[in-house]
């Protein structure tokens, strides 16, 4: 019976190091997409930006001209 109980602890212990690499590579793989989120975000934010400036910079022209 010892030699059972024993198999089962290892078997345990190799289970909870399984698990605990599969929640590691998750929070990666959360941080990651994390990052992309916020690059694609900002990225939006400065197209958004750049554009506004571009009509601010024409009105600003126009107006000038007149």
């Amino acid at each position: 019976m010892r030699k059972a109980e024993q198999l089962t602890v290892v078997k345990r212990q190799l289970l909870d190091i399984f698990l605990g690499l599969e929640v590691a590579e998750h929070e990666t793989r959360k941080k990651i997409a994390a990052v992309r989120y916020l690059r694609a975000r900002r990225g939006i934010e400065m197209h958004g930006e750049i554009k506004r400036l571009e009509r601010n910079i024409a009105d600003f022209d126009d107006n000038a001209l007149q």
